[in-house]
C-alpha cells in the first residue's frame, strides 16, 4: 500500500521539494495551501487543498481523508506582517494537531526554526527554556512546546527539525541567496549590511533528506532535531562566492544598517541529528551555490 503523505505548505519553496521526493519515494502525496503554486512549483501528481488553517471547521472538512505522515511547513511569509505571522505559525498548526490527534497518524513533522533559540550561545543545542527574539520565532517556539506536550500527554507521535536557513532551486526572491542571484543575474547594484554576521545555510537536498529520515526513525518522536549545515560563513562571503559564480553583480556592502538585535553568530549543534537520525549535511555551499545559481540561470534564459 502506498503511504499518504500531507504537505501543509506544499507550494512554498521546501513544500514543493519535499513533494517532488515524496512522488519519487512512491508515496500518494497532498499540499495544503492558501493559493495555487506558481507554474515552476506545480506538480501533476500531486492532490491540491485549499484552506485557511485558520478557519478549523472547514480544515477539519477539507482534510477528512486518510493520511499516515503529516509535515507541517505551513505558514504566513512575510513576517513584517506581525499578527497574521503569529496566528499562522501558531494557532494554524494548533488546529492542525487538533485534528490530527483524533486520526490515526505515523508521524507528524513539524518543520520549526534555528530562530527559535534566540540569542542563546552557538554552537545552538536543543533546548526548550529559550527566549525567541522574534514574533514569528516565539510562533515556532510556541508551537514546538504546545507539540511536545501533546506527545506527553497523548503519545502524538510529533518530532520537530529546527531548520536553519535553507536554500537552493525555486526559492522565491524575498531570501538573500534567490536575491543576491537575482541582482547578479542582471548585473545591478543592490544594497547589503556590511556582512560580518556569521549564519548556517543548509541547502534543499540535505533538508529534504533529514525530513525523511525523521519520518523512519521511530525514535524521532517526542524529539527536537537541528538541522543545518553546522559550518558558519560570514554572509559577506556568501554574497561574494554568488558574485563569483555568476561573473556579474554589484553588492554595496554597508549601505544597509545592521539591526541593532542582530545576532553575531548563529549556527546549530547537529550531534543528535547525526547520532538519532543517522543523518549529516553533505552539499557544501560552494556546490549548493552553483546549483542553485545553476537552476536560476536556466529559469532566466528560458523563462
Amino acid at each position: 500500500m502506498k503511504k499518504n503523505i500531507l504537505v501543509c505548505g506544499g507550494t512554498g519553496f521546501i513544500g514543493y521539494h519535499l513533494a517532488k521526493a515524496a512522488i519519487k519515494k512512491g508515496y500518494q502525496v497532498s499540499s495544503l495551501s492558501l493559493k495555487k503554486p506558481l507554474k515552476k512549483r506545480s506538480l501533476k501528481k500531486v492532490k491540491y487543498i485549499f484552506c485557511n488553517t485558520l478557519n478549523y471547521n472547514l480544515l477539519k472538512k477539507k482534510l477528512n481523508g486518510k493520511y499516515d505522515i503529516i509535515v507541517n511547513l505551513s505558514g504566513h511569509v512575510n513576517h513584517f506582517e506581525k499578527r497574521k505571522t503569529f496566528a499562522t505559525h501558531y494557532n494554524g498548526c494548533k488546529n492542525l494537531a487538533k485534528i490530527f490527534t483524533k486520526k490515526k497518524i505515523q508521524s507528524f513533522v513539524q518543520i520549526g526554526s534555528g530562530m527559535e533559540n534566540g540569542k542563546s550561545k552557538s554552537p545552538q543545542l536543543e533546548k526548550t527554556n529559550l527566549k525567541p527574539s522574534s514574533n514569528y520565532a516565539l510562533a515556532k517556539f510556541k508551537a514546538s512546546n504546545y507539540l511536545l506536550k501533546l506527545y506527553k500527554k497523548k503519545k502524538f507521535p510529533v518530532t520537530i527539525l529546527r531548520v536553519y536557513q535553507a536554500y537552493g532551486p525555486k526559492q522565491d526572491n524575498n531570501r538573500l541567496i534567490p536575491f543576491a542571484i537575482s541582482q547578479s543575474i542582471y548585473d545591478k547594484k543592490f544594497p547589503c549590511t556590511h556582512g560580518t554576521q556569521k549564519r548556517d545555510f543548509i541547502f534543499i537536498d540535505d533538508l529534504i533528506k533529514a525530513i525523511f529520515k525523521t519520518i523512519k526513525t521511530k525514535k524521532a518522536k517526542g524529539e527536537i532535531f537541528n538541522v543545518g549545515s553546522s559550518s558558519p560563513i560570514k554572509v559577506k562571503n556568501v554574497i561574494k562566492k554568488i558574485v563569483e559564480i555568476v561573473g556579474k553583480g554589484k553588492p554595496e556592502f554597508g549601505k544597509i544598517k545592521k539591526r541593532k538585535d542582530e545576532i553575531a553568530k548563529m549556527f546549530p549543534n547537529i550531534k543528535k541529528s547525526k547520532k538519532l537520525l543517522k543523518w549529516k549535511p553533505l552539499v557544501s555551499i560552494d556546490k549548493g551555490l552553483k546549483l542553485t545559481v545553476k537552476s536560476y540561470l536556466n529559469e532566466f534564459n528560458h523563462p
